[in-house]
């Protein structure tokens, strides 16, 4: 295998193999993170430079500089007060003073001859017209670096002072050396810590690599490791775990629907097959071949059914029915239920009472709402005992809207209660009575879409089921809980 090249996992089914291999250098987002931080690294040695460089030589030049300014105007006062005999006398008194010899003077004619001063000329390469500069002085045999000021005196003089300016050359000198090394030590450092960069987050998202391509080859048993760290690659490992056991929770879901298909419609299938068949070779008369006719469709109806209420699961955990949200009266709809199958519970010897709250407002899909509480209905009577009671009750509680059915039959296990929601699941007690199986997954999915859930509890004796509904959902809001 070559080194660029990651293990190749075998697809089920024989599907094709997509080649998956470690992207290129410069392609590479590790790559990427590593110059960014060495240029975050290096702008910030750039800007520690520079401070330093303005708080040690430009501190320097500005002390030289506020200096030369005071000598200056400290000069232009003495002229106005004592003319230009008093300038040449303070420049002397200054020279004489300067015991280290550092600092300049000069008082030129308009003609640039020199009156006093401790320079031979008024230097050349100083322009006229330019104030501030930097000149090489001679000092005892050696070159020296003078920052000087000109300015002009009234009657057309011109006058200079200056200070040496060695000391800042110097320490500059210094300090171009010690940046020059410190630059080559961050570019170093630059480069040695982006590659650390590099390879600490491939061996972060290794991990998160190896789980996705043992996910997309079959293996969803699969997690990434946590590390524990509680940092953002501990919370992008664990919203990936949720993410595939979501994932497998759907997957193990879409088989077991499958495998209930499969078992809960051979059986009308193969009983309708069975008739047509016996009928096409013994049904002596058209009646008698009708009769087998409609048998089957009997049969095929119920396989219909079953495939329409799965649509309509499917259909309300879509949310494709949110856009018929209205406001509307529950406490009349479940009035009308309630006088509907007061009617069937009298036919079949059992009674049905009802406690519902007037004026009971809830924002939804009326429809599904009714279609839900019918089904509790339709459960209740099914499992009822010929003279048993069942009771309907709806209140407000807060900000949520409880509809109660509670029978006195067989009841449910508790292990089969966390159940009873999923598609084609039947209690053991429930296998010899008709039914899919998907009421009550019908009746969760409204709930959900409702903001709200259905719960289960033992009525003692029978079940007691529990509608949860938002009275006052918003579109979004139920857009949002959906979701969730």
């Amino acid at each position: 295998m070559s080194e660029g090249t990651l293990p190749q996992p075998a697809l089920a089914g024989g599907g094709a193999v997509r080649k998956l291999t470690q992207p290129g250098l410069l392609r590479s987002a590790g790559v990427r993170f590593g110059v960014i931080y060495a240029t975050l690294f290096g702008l910030s040695a750039v800007a520690l430079a520079g401070f330093l460089w303005w708080s040690t030589a430009g501190l320097l030049d500005r002390q030289i500089t506020a200096e030369l300014q005071q000598d200056a105007d400290s000069l232009v006062s003495v002229y106005f007060d004592e003319g230009l005999p008093g300038v040449t006398s303070a420049m002397k008194d200054r020279i004489n003073g300067n015991i280290d010899d550092d600092a300049l003077y000069l008082l030129a004619d308009p003609e640039f001859h020199l009156i006093a001063g401790n320079a031979n000329a008024w230097p050349a390469e100083m322009p006229i017209d330019q104030d501030w500069g930097s000149l090489r002085v001679k000092r005892d045999g050696l070159d020296v670096l003078m920052r000087v000021h000109a300015f002009d005196l009234p009657g057309g003089y011109r006058a200079m002072v200056g200070r040496d300016a060695s000391v800042r050359q110097n320490l500059s000198r210094l300090m171009e050396g010690a940046l020059f090394w410190a630059a080559g030590i961050a570019v170093v450092l630059g480069v040695v810590g982006a590659w650390a960069v590099r390879g600490l987050f491939r061996a972060t998202i290794a991990d998160v690599s190896a789980t996705a391509m043992a996910v997309s080859a079959g293996d969803l048993s699969r997690r990434v490791r946590v590390h524990g760290q509680d940092d953002e690659f501990d919370l992008l490992a664990e919203t990936i775990n949720d993410m595939l056991d979501r994932i497998g929770r759907l997957m193990d879901g879409v088989k077991q629907v499958s495998n209930a298909i499969a078992h809960d419609l051979r059986t009308p299938i193969t009983r309708a097959r069975t008739r047509l068949e016996d009928a096409s070779i013994h049904a002596k008369t058209e009646a008698d071949l009708r009769q087998a006719v409609d048998r089957a469709l009997v049969d095929l109806d119920g396989i219909v059914s079953v495939f329409q209420a799965l649509l309509r699961i499917s259909e309300i955990e879509a949310g494709a029915r949110r856009s018929a949200f209205a406001r509307f009266d529950l406490g009349a709809v479940l009035a009308d239920l309630a006088e509907l199958y007061e009617a069937v519970a009298e036919e079949r010897g059992m009674t049905l009472s009802s406690d519902v709250t007037q004026g009971l407002s809830l924002f939804g899909d009326r429809d599904m709402i009714q279609q839900a509480v019918a089904n509790l209905l339709d459960n209740a009577l099914k499992f009822s005992p010929e003279g048993g009671a069942i009771e309907i009750r709806a209140w407000q509680d807060g900000a949520l809207v409880r509809v109660t059915v509670t029978d006195h039959g067989p009841g449910m296990q508790q292990a089969d209660m966390l159940r009873a929601t999923e598609r084609f699941f039947r209690a053991e007690q429930a296998r010899s009575t008709p039914g899919s199986g998907l009421g009550l997954a019908l009746v969760q999915a409204v709930a959900q879409l409702h903001g709200g859930e259905i719960m289960l509890a033992d009525a003692q004796p029978g079940l007691r089921t529990t509608l949860v509904l938002q009275s006052s959902l918003t579109d979004d809001k139920s857009a949002t809980l959906t979701a969730a």
